[in-house]
């Protein structure tokens, strides 16, 4: 939902939006998870478009009023929730927002999750949802400490278990999706089936499973997700379609209104509006 750099200090204000921000002290113990806890300062509500990512987005609530996600089955109060790489359209809304966010990247989220990404492809669900009684013991336990570095840490070791007894990626599949995102989505896909020794069947069936994508879409996303950065920070259509390697800006348009609903000019603005 919101982007954030690790790099940043553990605690800080984003005096214009109000929202103070906390990473975990020495990062995360797993590899392809990144957390923060975010607080409303000000009550200023969020009210935010879920956009595709390459990395499945999890929010848990800590405050009392649940988040309203708003989507293709209509509104629905969640105290948690979870959104697939192509989460369908979704806005979240709430008040007196305080919560812990991660960003898991397919391989954490497949570890993780405990359900195949496939099944969460096309909309934003509910963490008790794919957890039940973890996850509503989870909420528990973090509502009763008292400061965001001891919320981080329980979070952090709640993964950790989760992730000992997990099932890994395939091989495979991991090195295809690895070789997409060094690439920023810029790939051959009718190579990617020889680079790792399999039929393009099997490898199509396989990455579908256990990325909730398969390897076009998802080359698509990296891409599209290295242009919406690019039109966020300010950089002209034109421009970010020779950066990112679109064949024009015909093409740019067409992948931003795919992905986020609107022309790239309208993305940027959204960034804009939004501090």
């Amino acid at each position: 939902m919101r982007r954030y750099e690790v790099g940043s200090a553990p605690t800080h204000r984003d005096t214009e939006n109000g929202w103070e921000v906390t990473h975990p002290l020495g990062g995360t113990s797993l590899d392809g998870v990144r957390m923060a806890g975010f607080r409303d300062r000000v009550a200023a509500g969020l009210d935010m478009q879920v956009l595709p990512q390459p990395a499945v987005i999890v929010v848990i609530g800590l405050g009392e009023d649940p988040f309203t996600v708003e989507g293709t089955a209509g509104h629905r109060p969640l105290g948690s929730l979870v959104a697939p790489l192509s989460p369908g359209p979704a806005r979240v809304r709430g008040e007196h927002v305080e919560c812990i966010e991660m960003r898991l990247s397919p391989r954490a989220a497949y570890a993780l999750l405990g359900v195949s990404p496939r099944e969460l492809d096309g909309s934003v669900t509910s963490l008790e949802d794919l957890w039940g009684r973890h996850e509503r013991r989870l909420r528990e336990q973090l509502a009763d400490t008292t400061t965001w570095q001891e919320r981080l840490t329980l979070m952090d070791d709640h993964l950790t278990r989760r992730a000992a007894r997990a099932p890994s990626m395939t091989p495979e599949v991991a090195a295809v999706w690895d070789h997409i995102v060094a690439r920023r989505g810029r790939v051959r896909v009718d190579d990617l089936a020889a680079s790792c020794g399999w039929s393009r069947k099997r490898l199509w069936s396989r990455f579908r499973a256990q990325v909730g994508l398969t390897p076009k879409r998802a080359a698509m996303l990296v891409r599209f997700d290295h242009a919406a950065r690019a039109l966020c920070a300010g950089e002209n259509a034109a421009g970010t379609a020779l950066a990112c390697g679109y064949v024009d800006q015909a093409h740019l348009h067409r992948d931003v209104l795919a992905f986020a609903g609107c022309t790239p000019g309208a993305l940027a603005g959204r960034a804009t509006s939004a501090g």
